[in-house]
């Protein structure tokens, strides 16, 4: 069988909205959710044992590689099938770790889909989904690079093709931030009742979503700014950009983003953001 090939594209949460924390000690969140059109990259081909090689400009980050999400993933799907099984994959790291845009549980979603149909398994959609909470609060929505809706802890996922075509650029600092820390920080009220989803009206068009965007933003931002003031500097220089229409932090961060009407306004931000910090990651891309 020749190698396989998945993408694991960057999650964006344009919204985020934290109802409480519940009394298992996880947050019961709300979250509109959108892919990027860049990410990182799994290969991966049978091989008489499991095996991981990591490459890309943000390997060297990802530290412990036993403990790497997409090893996770492997395993418990072997689990999951009753019998051991081998793989020997390559992750192209192109995302910055820990920074709020999902690279993590894109790679583990990017790695129960490659080794499904490597190993020729037949995996109910449950199933997967059941494994992937296992995984990770944000693995089931990556999943199906998809815009969604999710809330709960990442267990309740409504697939949603209402939103509008637009671009996005995305910067972070190069700093790593703690999702711990941020919800240490935002320290939420216990949560007395159970989250129901965000009610998301039709979207006509960018202007639409960008009213709705502006009712609900992201309630880790504050808290991530205390641990990592220069979010708020990523956010003021992208708000600064020509035709950015909404700025603000994905996740707990600290990667921040900027929404366009089309192609050309967003390279053009991009561009200027590259010409005035260049130490940052910053990338203009297509909403999938």
């Amino acid at each position: 069988m020749l190698p396989m090939r998945e993408r694991a594209p960057a999650k964006i949460n344009l919204s985020l909205l934290v109802r409480g924390r519940r009394g298992d000690g996880f947050h019961d969140l709300q979250s509109l959710v959108v892919f990027a059109d860049c990410g990182d990259v799994l290969r991966g081909e049978l091989a008489p044992a499991l095996a991981l090689d990591v490459t890309g400009p943000f390997a060297g980050a990802l530290g412990d590689k036993s403990n790497n999400l997409v090893l996770r993933a492997a395993t418990a799907l072997g689990d999951c099938l009753g019998r051991k099984r081998g793989a020997r994959l390559t992750l192209e790291k192109n995302l910055p770790v820990a920074s709020g845009i999902g690279g993590g549980s894109a790679d583990a979603a990017a790695a129960l889909r490659l080794l499904a149909k490597l190993w020729e398994a037949s995996v109910e959609p449950e199933v997967l989904a059941s494994l992937a909470l296992r995984l990770g609060a944000d693995v089931p929505v990556c999943l199906d690079s998809r815009p969604a809706l999710m809330w709960g802890i990442g267990d309740l996922v409504v697939r949603t093709d209402a939103l509008p075509p637009f671009w996005l650029v995305l910067a972070n600092p190069g700093i790593a931030v703690s999702t711990a820390q941020v919800f240490k920080v935002l320290n939420a009220s216990p949560l007395d009742e159970l989250g129901i989803g965000p009610k998301l009206p039709a979207m006509t068009g960018l202007d639409a979503l960008i009213s709705w965007l502006t009712a609900h933003g992201n309630d880790l931002e504050a808290p991530a700014q205390k641990l990592a003031p220069v979010i708020a500097d990523v956010i003021a220089a992208i708000g600064k950009t020509k035709g950015c229409r909404l700025t603000r932090m994905s996740g707990s961060g600290a990667t921040c983003f900027g929404i366009y009407a089309g192609e050309a306004e967003a390279r053009a931000a991009e561009a200027e953001l590259k010409a005035k910090q260049p130490r940052w990651w910053i990338a203009a891309a297509n909403r999938l």
